[in-house]
C-alpha cells in the first residue's frame, strides 16, 4: 500500500529534513516463515531481517504448548519517528503453529513533517495456527501513523491477532489523544482472493474528539482482536464469551461474529494497560481451548 495516497495522510507528507523516508535504518523490513519439520515440529525455517526490526531466534517456553515456537520482534531504533516506513510479513504454512509478540510497547515520537508507516502481511494455509499478541502501541503528543494488515486464511486455518492502543503518555503531561492521526486498516481474503472483511477506523483528536458514548468515553486503553477460525470453533467461543461492562474495575468488553462466518471480533477498553492485556490473553485462552485443546499460560510476571 502507497500510504501518501491515504487522505488522512495528506497534510503530512513534508520530507524529514533530519533523515528523509527510505534513509537506511528506516526502512525496516522482516520475513518470517513457519512451517512443520520432519519430526512433526513446529519450526521457523524462513527468516529475513532488515534494522531496525530484529528477531533473534525462536524459542520454547510456552508451558502450555512447549511445542509451539515463540519469537519476539524487537527494534533498535527506539521509538518510532518521522518518515520510518516498516514491513513485517508472516508465513505458517501447512500443519504448523506459531506465537508472535514484541520485546516491548511501541512507542510513537512526536513528529513534525511526516508521518510513520506499517505494513503487515499474514498468510496461513491449512490447519495452521498463529497467535499475534504485540504489547500496546503508545502515541505520543503530534503523532502520525497509519499501519495496514493484509490476512491471507486458508478456512481451516485459525489466527488471533490482537492490537491494543494506548491515549497516550497519560502520566507524562497529560498526553492523552494529544497525537495529530492514527490511522489502522485490518482486512482479510481466503487464498483464492474471495474478500473476508475490512475494518478500518481513523482517529485524528483535533477534529473529533474521542472521548464520546460509543467511542473511548472515559477509557484510555483499547483492544482490538480479530480471530480467523473454522465456524464451528468460532460458534463455540462465541457462546462461551461475555460482553460486560464493569465499573468497578473501569473496563468494557464486546464480542461479534465476522461476515461471511469467518471469525469474531473482540474489542476491550479500560483505564489501564495491563487490566486490559489480562483480558485479551483470557480471550486468546479460550480460542486456543478450543482449537488447540489447551489453555494460555499466565503471562510472566515482569511482562
Amino acid at each position: 500500500m502507497n500510504f501518501s495516497l491515504a487522505k488522512e495522510m495528506r497534510p503530512y507528507l513534508e520530507q524529514p529534513r533530519a533523515m528523509p523516508v527510505g534513509t537506511p535504518g528506516k526502512s525496516g523490513y522482516l520475513y518470517l516463515g513457519f512451517e512443520l519439520d520432519r519430526q512433526g515440529k513446529s519450526i521457523m525455517r524462513d527468516w529475513e531481517r532488515h534494522a531496525p526490526l530484529i528477531v533473534q531466534q525462536e524459542l520454547y517456553f510456552d508451558e502450555g504448548m512447549p511445542e509451539m515456537p515463540c519469537v519476539y520482534i524487537l527494534s533498535s531504533g527506539g521509538p518510532n519517528v518521522d518518515g520510518d516506513r516498516y514491513e513485517q510479513h508472516f508465513v505458517v504454512r501447512r500443519g504448523a503453529y506459531a506465537h508472535l509478540s514484541t520485546g516491548a510497547a511501541t512507542k510513537l515520537a512526536e513528529m513534525r513533517y511526516n508521518y510513520s508507516g506499517l505494513k503487515q502481511t499474514f498468510e496461513l494455509e491449512q490447519d495452521a495456527y498463529m497467535e499475534f499478541l504485540p504489547e500496546p502501541t503508545i502515541p505520543c503528543r503530534h503523532t502520525r501513523f497509519i499501519s495496514d494488515t493484509s490476512i491471507r486464511i486458508d478456512p481451516t486455518a485459525t489466527l488471533f491477532y490482537a492490537e491494543l492502543f494506548m491515549s497516550g503518555r497519560k502520566y507524562f503531561g497529560g498526553e492523552r489523544f494529544a497525537y495529530d492521526v492514527l490511522s489502522v486498516c485490518t482486512r482479510a481474503e481466503r487464498p483464492d482472493g474471495e474478500p473476508l472483511f475490512r475494518e478500518k477506523f481513523v482517529v485524528r483528536p483535533a477534529d473529533h474528539s474521542p472521548r464520546t458514548l460509543g467511542a473511548m468515553d472515559d477509557y484510555d486503553v483499547f483492544a482490538n482482536v480479530v480471530v480467523l477460525t473454522p465456524r464451528e470453533h468460532a460458534e463455540q467461543i462465541y457462546a462461551r464469551t461475555e460482553a460486560f461492562i464493569d465499573p468497578r474495575r473501569r473496563m468494557a468488553a464486546g464480542i461479534t461474529r465476522l461476515p461471511g462466518e469467518c471469525g469474531l471480533l473482540y474489542k476491550v477498553v479500560g483505564d489501564e494497560t495491563e487490566p486490559v492485556k489480562k483480558c485479551v490473553r483470557q480471550f486468546c485462552s479460550a480460542v486456543r481451548s478450543q482449537v488447540k485443546g489447551r489453555p494460555l499460560p499466565e503471562e510472566f510476571p515482569w511482562r
